[in-house]
């Protein structure tokens, strides 16, 4: 393959997906639905078919968007061959659904061609696309029952989840930010929210802010409302939320006190054909980071240097 038709073939693998994605939030603006928006009664992180690992950071988006378009009702998906090798036949007609590789470049490309992937310079690594088809494409597949912990038993999990980050949480606020100057989440009483899994949807979101914190994850968190960086940085964290809330089999509802971020989360998505790859790197950081603190007892240390707060969120009640 030719530098130049190599480099189209990322450039293509950004602008489709980019493009998919943007359609899927265009398509369900209307009804303040997103892509990520999903069920938690059921395992909703894609899972690969042949390695029955989840897919990470933009493939997750990708799926979940393809997914919401056709209504497949499975998040197991596989190439052609993938299913072929377990006796399985995508059927005629079906349309395959496009995912990202993560290659690493040699040094001799790097010198050649600098479109190595721009979040992760440091590691050359660059996008190359394939295909994959969902369960509900194939025949003479039956996928396996998973078993359903009962509503309780989430909501449990999601609690020791969430202290477990060691993040000074504040109740009875009258709304939900996390305050960067102080660094401390704020939260409505308990009692405000609609359900336990409503209150532990907007506490991950708001803790996702924290984790940009300087001595976290050290992410920019000066951005103003109406700005670019602000727009970012709530997509960041609304990806977070939602791939947080599959794992713990939480359900991401519509709410419509989002719509203020819809236009701008588009005008960002339409001027970047990459803004949305990084959005969805910098969820599966704070995603990792987040479970990575499950097996740690001692708290973090430090605060926060930004002044305003982050994420004034109104409760669903």
């Amino acid at each position: 393959m030719s530098h130049t038709s190599s480099s189209a073939e990322r450039a293509d693998v950004y602008t489709r997906i980019t493009a998919e994605i943007v359609a899927a939030i265009e398509a369900g603006a209307g009804e303040y639905r997103m892509p990520w928006h999903h069920d938690g009664s059921s395992v909703t992180t894609p899972v690969n078919v042949a390695s029955r690992k989840t897919y990470r950071g933009i493939n997750v988006i990708a799926l979940w968007a393809a997914a919401q378009g056709s209504a497949y009702p499975s998040g197991l998906w596989g190439t052609y061959r993938q299913w072929h090798e377990l006796g399985a036949q995508v059927r005629k007609g079906e349309r395959g659904h496009l995912v990202v590789f993560w290659k690493q470049a040699d040094r001799a490309t790097d010198r050649r061609d600098g479109d190595e992937d721009r979040d992760e310079p440091a590691r050359r690594m660059f996008a190359r696309g394939y295909t994959v088809f969902n369960c509900a494409q194939v025949d003479d597949y039956t996928p396996s029952e998973m078993p359903i912990l009962p509503e309780t038993e989430r909501v449990a999990h999601a609690e020791r989840f969430c202290a477990a980050l060691n993040i000074d949480i504040r109740h009875d606020r009258s709304h939900a930010c996390y305050i960067p100057s102080m660094d401390h989440v704020e939260m409505p009483a308990f009692a405000r929210f609609r359900d336990a899994i409503a209150y532990y949807a907007v506490l991950l979101h708001e803790c996702a802010h924290a984790s940009g914190a300087k001595h976290r994850l050290d992410r920019d968190l000066t951005g103003r409302f109406g700005s670019a960086a602000y727009a970012m940085e709530e997509c960041i964290v609304e990806l977070l939320s939602a791939m947080i809330c599959a794992d713990l089999n939480l359900s991401v509802e519509s709410r419509p006190d989002h719509a203020c971020y819809i236009d701008s989360w588009l005008k960002v998505l339409r001027s970047d054909e990459r803004a949305i790859f990084t959005a969805a790197s910098k969820a599966q950081q704070i995603a990792d980071w987040m479970h990575a603190q499950q097996t740690k007892t001692d708290p973090y240390e430090g605060r926060g240097a930004a002044e305003a707060p982050l994420s004034c969120e109104t409760v669903s009640c």
